[in-house]
């Protein structure tokens, strides 16, 4: 099977996803310089990023999810953007606006200040605090990777990444993400809080003179190509059948529902879930050295990617049964299928 991948991918393609593989290793290396554990987190992050996907990371305050954003964007010498969602937040805030200013002939006209959603890595630090006004304002650039203000659009420069937190804990005063824009992002990345070895590590690392300055390995312009590589990355029809069978699982009201899974469950997944299954399948293969897509690439991207994407129902919340467990369950029934 390997043999066949390869043949299929070609001879640029194999050396250019080996290349791949070394860098995903240094990568991990590098940033483990800084943060200590959090290796799913990271892969989870990189697989976004060279998918073209935005990630959602959920986790109490102090689990270095600012600091583990900024110093992936370093090592990859990417622009960084850090917006602080507020109630008060307007979408020219993110976007930009245009600004009467004087031009060197002496005339006055407006000229576009853009904003700092015009990144390579943004980071929407507790995008459920701003309003959905505000909170809108990203969904055209997330999906489009444009700006419209006043009319004119803008481009958004390659490679385009934006990871939104939220803070699992604290709702008081927040404004949950509608249900449009959660299935925008490709990830749900969950953090969780360190072993005490790692609690340990990270006391000692990180109350010293100065956290270390990380090397970049990447830049934009070997990225893009990268993204584009990902994308040629076979895909066996049995992998292909396989994703879209475990969606239609996840819908209540399909002929494939699990009898246990509808009275736990009013909404499921949609099409967009099959599409990211796929795209993280392939990205994970390739940052792992592989030539094709295996089921176990499916099967570790599936957590992160159907958990956001389903609504779970009264009786469900009632008995303490979340989405993560729902879809643990149903992702380990389809593997021993």
């Amino acid at each position: 099977m390997e043999t066949s991948a390869a043949d299929r991918l070609g001879s640029d393609d194999v050396r250019r996803i080996d290349a791949l593989r070394e860098a995903h290793t240094r990568l991990k290396a590098e940033l483990g310089r800084v943060i200590v554990g959090q290796t799913e987190v990271i892969d989870r992050l990189i697989i976004c990023l060279f998918a073209r996907g935005h990630g959602l990371l959920m986790g109490v305050p102090g689990l270095a999810k600012t600091l583990l954003v900024s110093k992936l964007a370093e090592t990859m010498s990417l622009k960084y953007s850090r917006i602080q969602f507020t109630p008060d937040l307007m979408p020219m805030d993110i976007t930009g606006t245009d600004i009467l200013q004087d031009t060197p002939e002496g005339r006055r006209e407006f000229q576009f200040v853009p904003g700092p959603v015009f990144a390579n890595i943004v980071l929407a630090d507790e995008i459920n605090r701003a309003p959905p006004k505000t909170q809108a304002a990203m969904l055209e650039a997330m999906q489009e990777h444009k700006v419209t203000v006043l009319g004119k659009t803008y481009t958004l420069a390659p490679p385009f990444l934006v990871l939104a937190t939220q803070n699992p804990v604290e709702q008081e005063g927040t404004y949950p993400l509608p249900e449009a824009q959660l299935d925008r992002f490709m990830f749900l990345i969950t953090l969780d809080y360190p072993s005490e070895a790692e609690e340990i590590q990270i006391a000692r690392s990180t109350t010293g003179d100065a956290l270390p300055t990380l090397s970049a390995l990447l830049h934009a312009e070997e990225i893009i190509p990268l993204q584009q590589l990902v994308r040629r990355v076979p895909v066996p029809d049995h992998i292909y059948q396989f994703a879209v069978k475990l969606v239609r699982k996840t819908r209540p009201a399909g002929a494939d529902a699990p009898a246990w899974l509808r009275p736990l469950v009013s909404w499921g997944a949609g099409p967009r879930a099959v599409q990211y299954l796929i795209l993280g399948g392939k990205t994970r293969a390739a940052l792992h050295g592989q030539y094709m897509v295996r089921m176990e690439d499916i099967l570790e991207v599936a957590a992160p990617v159907l958990t956001h994407r389903m609504i779970t129902t009264f009786a469900a919340q009632s008995e303490g049964i979340d989405a993560p467990k729902i879809v643990q369950r149903l992702v380990a029934e389809s593997a021993e299928a």
